[in-house]
């Protein structure tokens, strides 16, 4: 028998997270997840997924780690070619190596809990009033709705902006060690750049750095698009896994044809349609 999205109030601790219903534990949850978003774009519960259910979340992750794009580079925070005509400690001059994996969202079809967990209709509605957002969409890209990013010894996500606007990640496994979150809060806007900030950040300023340590069922959401952020180095053979949901502020939005081809590996049609469409200017 086919699994159904109802599925998902089996992983989800509803006891703890009643999101799908409209009770005072629900709006007593929005008021402190908002809190910390209005505070520095990050919000973290903890325990979402119930702890009995992380093995068959590690075991999907497991099924599925295969189809992962595992790219070894250096990139700058903006995922661009190298400026010249810049000074060399600009943020846009500054590289770094980079060493992880994506499995693209069209290997999480809907028989994975994963995807079951993001199309649950009461999974983005909460989401969205956390964000109080009222502009408000699932990411249109077909290879990055949905995914799992794996690390593995000796590789991480070095200092970076996201190409979505809200980011929604789940932890399923860690690894031995490392492997800290660690962002630099509202760092740009949509009207500035603010690369001094950026710069700052990069030459290792602790007054702009926030750390989170996130175990397996932590679900966090964060405002990756305006605050820079990395996933620390790790250590230990133990793959660390994590899903990503992505959602965005205007329908139809999908990643650059770079950006595709970095992360994915792949360049659908659907990015070179909509390239240059963005509906911010921000350089990526």
């Amino acid at each position: 028998m086919s699994k159904t999205f109802v599925g998902a109030t089996e992983f989800v601790d509803l006891d703890r997270y009643p999101i799908d219903r409209d009770c005072q534990e629900r709006r007593d949850l929005l008021t402190i997840a908002q809190s910390h978003i209005q505070a520095d774009g990050c919000a973290v519960l903890k325990g979402f997924v119930r702890q009995e259910k992380i093995a068959e979340l590690v075991d999907e992750c497991n099924s599925v780690e295969k189809y992962g794009h595992r790219n070894f580079t250096r990139t700058n925070p903006y995922f661009l070619p190298d400026r010249e005509d810049l000074p060399s400690t600009h943020p846009l001059r500054r590289f770094y190596d980079r060493s992880n994996a994506f499995v693209p969202a069209d290997n999480l079809d809907g028989e994975s809990i994963l995807r079951r967990i993001f199309e649950w209709q009461a999974f983005s509605p909460f989401i969205k009033d956390v964000l109080q957002e009222e502009k408000f969409f699932p990411y249109a890209d077909p290879l990055a709705d949905v995914v799992v990013n794996l690390a593995e010894e000796g590789g991480g996500f070095p200092w970076h902006f996201d190409t979505n606007n809200f980011t929604v990640t789940l932890a399923i496994q860690n690894a031995e060690s490392g492997g800290e979150f660690e962002y630099s809060p509202m760092v740009r806007s949509l009207s500035d750049e603010n690369y001094d900030k950026v710069e700052q950040v990069l030459d290792g300023d602790k007054s702009m750095i926030k750390t989170v340590h996130l175990e397996p069922g932590d679900l966090q959401i964060f405002k990756g698009r305006y605050s820079l952020h990395r996933v620390a180095p790790l250590l230990g053979r133990q793959k660390r896994y994590v899903a990503i949901f992505s959602y965005v502020s205007e329908p139809g939005m999908v990643s650059s044809p770079q950006r595709a081809k970095e992360l994915y590996g792949r360049v659908l049609p659907i990015h070179l349609e909509r390239a240059g469409l963005r509906a911010d200017a921000l350089i990526d």
